[in-house]
């Protein structure tokens, strides 16, 4: 488990040579160990690029990250970063075993076949293990990308917007697997989601950005206990959390 400061943070893309667009600005945000955290915000307004900041997938323009006084890059050439994106990004050549063993190889260690397995039996795809992506369901793609995304037992999970293409149901379901797996390892860990619904269910605070350029509007802590269970989506508080998070997210009236 480990501790996130993001200090002062802005990042600026170079469009030509003469013009520049600030996608971040001033970000100050502290993680403590093991906290899961969700970042909200309206489209475009830099939530995926703070999460390739912190996955040292791109560099800050000023400020720094430090994962328990360590830069994000060092962590990444250790592999101590667990990434999973909306592409699950499965070779479709591999099996599901292999496709979860990959970071061994990439990392050039080993393959702990104890460890595959028992990832396997984490994200529930026990008889699947020789499967090939095509062969699943987009759920079931998900669960072995988190799976790879463990395997090398990472210091930070970071999530960016996993179940976004699937159907209602199936995301609902994954967002009780997604807890299922996190309580077992209870990483510090950032998910980015368009779903407001989705981050009050998972998180244990909610980060919410505002229109570019990102810059952190609010901070709200979720009072529920774990494990969630589908019955906490029907509670009134949970309903008017979703009202006061999704009205943050609407644009100032009079505004663009």
């Amino acid at each position: 488990m480990s501790k996130i400061e993001i200090r002062n943070v802005s990042k600026k893309f170079q469009l030509n040579r003469n013009r520049s667009l600030s996608a971040l600005e001033d970000i100050c945000l502290t993680i403590p160990s093991g906290q899961f955290v969700a970042v909200i915000g309206p489209s475009g307004c830099g939530k995926s690029t703070l999460l390739h900041l912190v996955a040292a997938l791109q560099p800050v323009s000023s400020g720094s990250i430090l994962i328990d006084g360590e830069s994000p890059q060092a962590l990444r050439q250790k592999h101590l970063l667990g990434v999973a994106f909306q592409d699950h990004a499965l070779l479709p050549w591999l099996t599901v075993e292999s496709n979860i063993a990959l970071p061994f190889r990439i990392a050039e260690r080993p393959v702990d076949a104890n460890r595959v397995r028992a990832l396997i039996r984490l994200v529930g795809l026990e008889g699947f293990e020789q499967a090939q992506p095509r062969q699943l369901s987009g759920g079931m793609r998900q669960r072995a990308a988190i799976a790879r995304s463990l395997c090398l037992d990472p210091m930070l999970l970071l999530l960016d917007e996993p179940f976004a293409a699937l159907d209602a149901v199936t995301r609902r379901v994954m967002n009780i697997e997604l807890e299922r797996v996190w309580l077992e390892k209870q990483l510090t860990t950032i998910l980015v989601t368009h779903s407001v619904e989705e981050a009050v269910f998972l998180a244990d605070r909610i980060v919410v950005l505002s229109g570019r350029p990102g810059h952190v509007t609010e901070i709200l802590d979720i009072p529920f206990h774990r494990p969630r269970v589908a019955e906490c989506t029907r509670k009134d508080e949970f309903h008017r959390l979703i009202d006061h998070l999704t009205e943050l997210l609407e644009p100032v009236k009079g505004g663009e």
